[in-house]
Order: C-alpha cells, then sequence, then structure tokens
C-alpha cells in the first residue's frame, strides 16, 4: 500500500494508463541579429494562438462545471499577458539572440525553480500554472501534436507526474475513474477540478514507489484516504469493490431524504445550509435539501484572476446566489484571504506565521476601499432576497465597529444614487480566535448573529497547525477546552438574544450532533456532500437521548473519552430502518 494524499473523494478501481511527460526536442544553434524581428514575430502568433486555445478549453470547462472552476484558466491568460514572465522570454531572445522556443523554456525553469524555493505551498502549486502556460506556448512554437489521451478504450486510471488544468478540462469522466499524481496536494488547481468534475484523485506519491507504475497495471485508489495499490491482491480489490458498491447504494438511499425536514426522533428541529464557494454549487445545494446558504467563501470571487472584482462584477455574482435560493436566506462572508489563500495580484507580505498575521478583516480594515466596494455590491443583492454580511476573524469590539462604520458608508453611497438595499440586513461575525470567544458577551452587542468557525477555533485554541503533518494527531476538535468554548459562545449569544450557528466542519460530522442539541443550536452549514449524511443521523437520534450524552461529554477529562462516547452514540443507531422511520414518523415532525 502507498499512502498519497487524498485529493478528490472516491474509490477507483481499474487498469492504469500512465501520461508521459512533456519533452521537447529544442534548437540547439541561435539565431542571427537580422532573425530578430522573425523570432518575435513567431512569439507573438504563438501567444495568440494560446490565448484563443485557453479561451476555447475555458468555455468548453464551464458548460461542465460552471463558472468558478472555469475562471482558473484566467489566471492562465494572465500569465501570458504578465509584464514580468514576457519580458524574461523577450529579453532572453534580444539579449542571447536564442529561439523564441529556448526562451520560453529557460522563461519556465527560471520561474518554476523560484516559486518551488519558497516555502509556501500555494506559490508551489501556482508553479504548475507556469508550466502549463509555457508548455502550451512551447507546443504552438515547435508545431508539436497535443499528448492525447485514450478514448476508445475501457475506462482506466490515469497516472501522471503532473497534471495541468488544460489536460484535466479535456478528461472525460466517463473514461476516467481515477486520477493518481506524483506531486502536488489538495490546493492545486487539478485537485480542484477533479473534485468538480467528481474524478477521484490521489496525489503525492512520488517517492514512494518501489517501481514505477506501468500502462496496464490494476490500480485501486482512495481519494478519501489517500491509499494507493498496485497490482493488488484479488483480497484488497474485492474489498475496496464492496466499499465501492456500498458507498453508491448509501448515496442513493440518503437522496431520499433530500426533502425530509431534519428533526429528531422526539421533535427537534435542525435546519441544515450548506457552505459553497461558487454558484454552480447552488443546485446541488437546493436538491440535497438545503434550507439557505450558511456561507458563501467570497475570496474564491478574487482568485485566479489579474485583478480585483468590480463593484458590478461581484453584485451580479451575489445576485444570483440570492435569487436562486428563492427566499432562502443567504450568509456572505466578506473577504478571508491571507494563510493559506493567496491572490497572485496582490502579493501580502512575508510572514514567519500568516494564519496569525495579516489576514481577513484585518486586510478589509487596512484596504477600506475594497472593503467598501464589497460591502456595496453585497448591498445591492439583499434589495433581491434574505441575505446576511458576515465578518470573518474578529478578535475586537472595535474590529466589529469599524467595520460597521464602513458599511454605512456603503449605505450612505447607495442612498446617494438612488440604489435600492436592505436597511435592516442583519450583520454577523465569525467566532473563531479565541479572544473573541473571551469577549463573546461584549461582540453579541455590536452585532446580530454568531456564526462558529470551528476549524480555526480547534487549531488557535490548541496552537496546532493542522495542516502540518508532524503534529496533525494533536488537532482534536473533541478536546475538552473546545466544548467549554462551544458553550460560552452559546450562552452569550442567548444572553443577548440573538442567534447561532456553526459553520466549520465540526458541523457537517454527525458525532458532534448530541453537542449542537444539548446546546440548544439548531442551525448548521457545511458542504454540501455532508448534508444528507447529517440529516440521517438526525432522522436516528432521539434528543433526549443526545442531552445525556452531551452532558456526559462535559464531565470527561480527555479528548479521546469524549471522541469514544460520541463515536459510540453515533454508530448506536446508524443502521436503523430510514425508510420505515420515513413513513411511521413523518407526520408527527414537528416546525
Amino acid at each position: 500500500m502507498i499512502q498519497g494524499i487524498g485529493a478528490s473523494a472516491g474509490i477507483a478501481i481499474g487498469k492504469a494508463f500512465v501520461l508521459p511527460n512533456w519533452e521537447w526536442d529544442l534548437p540547439e544553434t541561435g539565431i542571427d541579429a537580422v532573425d530578430l524581428a522573425n523570432e518575435f514575430e513567431r512569439l507573438y502568433e504563438g501567444i495568440r494562438t494560446s490565448k484563443n486555445e485557453i479561451e476555447y478549453i475555458k468555455n468548453e470547462f464551464r458548460d461542465i462545471v460552471g463558472e468558478e472552476e472555469s475562471s482558473i484558466f484566467d489566471a492562465h491568460l494572465a500569465i501570458l499577458d504578465d509584464p514580468v514572465f514576457m519580458n524574461e522570454i523577450q529579453g532572453v531572445i534580444e539579449r542571447q539572440y536564442k529561439a523564441a522556443e529556448v526562451a520560453v523554456k529557460e522563461a519556465i525553469d527560471h520561474f518554476v525553480t523560484m516559486f518551488d524555493l519558497l516555502d509556501d505551498e500555494y506559490m508551489k502549486e501556482r508553479a504548475m500554472d507556469i508550466k502549463d502556460v509555457g508548455n502550451r506556448l512551447l507546443k504552438h512554437l515547435l508545431g508539436a501534436p497535443e499528448i492525447t489521451l485514450p478514448s476508445d478504450t475501457q475506462p482506466y486510471v490515469l497516472v501522471v507526474k503532473e497534471l495541468s488544468p488544460s489536460q484535466l478540462a479535456h478528461l472525460n469522466p466517463a473514461h476516467v475513474l481515477g486520477v493518481v499524481t506524483m506531486v502536488g496536494g489538495k490546493t492545486s488547481h487539478a485537485s480542484i477540478m477533479a473534485r468538480a468534475l467528481g474524478i477521484p484523485l490521489v496525489a503525492g506519491i512520488e517517492g514512494k514507489l518501489a517501481e514505477p507504475i506501468q500502462t496496464g497495471d490494476l490500480i485501486v485508489m482512495d481519494g478519501d484516504s489517500g491509499k494507493l495499490f498496485v497490482n493488488p491482491d484479488k483480497k484488497t480489490v474485492d474489498q475496496f469493490e464492496c466499499t465501492r458498491v456500498e458507498q453508491q447504494v448509501r448515496k442513493e438511499r440518503l437522496e431520499l431524504l433530500a426533502s425530509v425536514e431534519a428533526v429528531t426522533k422526539d421533535g427537534t428541529e435542525m435546519r441544515l445550509s450548506a457552505n459553497i464557494s461558487s454558484v454552480k454549487e447552488l443546485d446541488m445545494a437546493v436538491k440535497y435539501g438545503a434550507l439557505g446558504v450558511g456561507l458563501f467563501r467570497t475570496e474564491f470571487l478574487y482568485m485566479d484572476r489579474a485583478n480585483f472584482p468590480s463593484e458590478e462584477e461581484q453584485f451580479q455574482v451575489y445576485l444570483q446566489i440570492v435569487r436562486k435560493m428563492e427566499g432562502r436566506h443567504t450568509v456572505i462572508r466578506t473577504l478571508d484571504i491571507g494563510g493559506d489563500k493567496q491572490l497572485d495580484y496582490f502579493p501580502l507580505p512575508q510572514e514567519d506565521n500568516p494564519f496569525l498575521g495579516f489576514r481577513a478583516i484585518r486586510i478589509s480594515l487596512e484596504r477600506q476601499e475594497l472593503f467598501q466596494t464589497q460591502l456595496t455590491a453585497i448591498l445591492r443583492a439583499s434589495a433581491y432576497g434574505k441575505t446576511k454580511i458576515m465578518y470573518p476573524m474578529i478578535s475586537s469590539v472595535d474590529e466589529v465597529r469599524q467595520a460597521n462604520e464602513i458599511l454605512r458608508r456603503a449605505m450612505a453611497d447607495l442612498d446617494a444614487r438612488g440604489i435600492p438595499y436592505d436597511p435592516e440586513i442583519p450583520v454577523g461575525v465569525m467566532i473563531e480566535v479565541p479572544a473573541a470567544v473571551t469577549i463573546a458577551d461584549l461582540i453579541a452587542k455590536e452585532c446580530d448573529f454568531f456564526s462558529i468557525g470551528t476549524n480555526d477555533l480547534v487549531q488557535y485554541v490548541l496552537a496546532v497547525d493542522r495542516m502540518n503533518e508532524q503534529i496533525a494527531h494533536m488537532y482534536h476538535p473533541y478536546h475538552p477546552a473546545i466544548l467549554r468554548m462551544l458553550r460560552t459562545i452559546v450562552e452569550a449569544a442567548r444572553d443577548a438574544g440573538i442567534p447561532v450557528s456553526v459553520c466549520g466542519e465540526m458541523a457537517g460530522d454527525e458525532r458532534s450532533i448530541p453537542l449542537w442539541i444539548a446546546l440548544g443550536v439548531h442551525d448548521l452549514s457545511m458542504s454540501i456532500q455532508s448534508l444528507l449524511r447529517v440529516k440521517h443521523r438526525i432522522l436516528n437520534t432521539s434528543a433526549q437521548e443526545a442531552r445525556a450524552v452531551a452532558e456526559e461529554c462535559y464531565k470527561l477529562t480527555t479528548n479521546g473519552e469524549i471522541e469514544r462516547l460520541l463515536t459510540e452514540f453515533n454508530e448506536s443507531s446508524r443502521f436503523e430502518n430510514q425508510a420505515r422511520r420515513k413513513d411511521e414518523g413523518k407526520d408527527t415532525h414537528v416546525s
């Protein structure tokens, strides 16, 4: 067994097709000075052809997965317009009298090496975009054919050193069972696109293979756990085939619950919403029964483009979401970049610990013109449906007051322009910093609602970077300190008379249900894939029993004890007959 990185969920079993690496036969001789003009013309023609090709791929891909993921190719177009990248190429041609293709290859190598030396996973992943664009340009300069994938064979598992977004855009999910890459991780564009296409992907297995994978080898892979088997025995194949079938059957059964209310066996109602990053996710969220959008991550509007989105661009996206929700609520979180989320066109200062640095609301309050533009766009959308604004990473009352002052300026601007908006739009904060927990009673007086961001809260409370492999095992959402903080937050919200919801990963963990029921938290927002699974658990849970379990949890002293108790409770009724529950209990559900 090879342990890779699970980058896109799902199990795939099939024969491998190994995609060869890019290899170019470049001219070794230089060019004459009189040929410089011709060489530049060749370069510019290659750029024009590459741009047209990328535009075509972008439009083709947009029809499959939507606007957000297809915008990845805007970053590729931006590279071909980037003066630094192009000046590097032109300089090699002009000063060293080298052919255009040689200059392009040297520029690719220069920037990729530079990015790879940075201690920043995001920038390392962006090196792949430079390679992708550069190799496309090389292909046109050399007149080389595109590396194609088989389309007339049995479905296969694609194995490649690294997969570019351009190559992935051409994959047909009907032919590709899964993808294995030697390098890359969860944040690569290939991984993002694989998830959008529903193709399982395991990444980062370079250096872990005893011998290279060959075309025709039997591959068994799990995109959740990152496990990979090459030519495994029949027992392993049968085991994963059973798991794959079980997953599919369970998925089909869960889909029957989409229109069923999330109510416990003894009548406690829970309201489940979806966390989304793009408009295209809305149809699936509604299909799976989401009662609203509990978190729209607006930072993805800012990524993979050449500049900040305008007020109008943002408004059109927010408007689409609000209208598609058809009366359901939409919580729009303001820009949350920094840490692991960077913008190519907005370089942030090098920091020893970017997760504790210049990020989220701190950037918004520093760059107030950008913040006001975003708030204005959100306000405009609020005229068309139930919209809420949420500030991320709040740690003080001053930050809330400053943000609200900028919000008032945005309202005044719209008043002056005669543009409608909801003047009573609810404004909330994410509670995800320990400081915010300890002064939650003070912050509650400044806002209309709380949303608990458990991902960062756990990380900051325990001082554990969950992306750090050496200490990831110490990231414990069920640590007694976390449970105590959750109770503090909820009590502060209750005393102030404001609602509280959860939008972190604990919201999508079925084991947490007893905690939320006991705390009186009825609004949970989670990934779309978690909606039906959590609903199934709620339908098979007794609120009375859940409260008793939660009470026991608060008496325990270690995260291991708490996690074991919640896991045991979760398993106790997992296999109850849901069909019977639906038929017999449907009329007893309360709103």
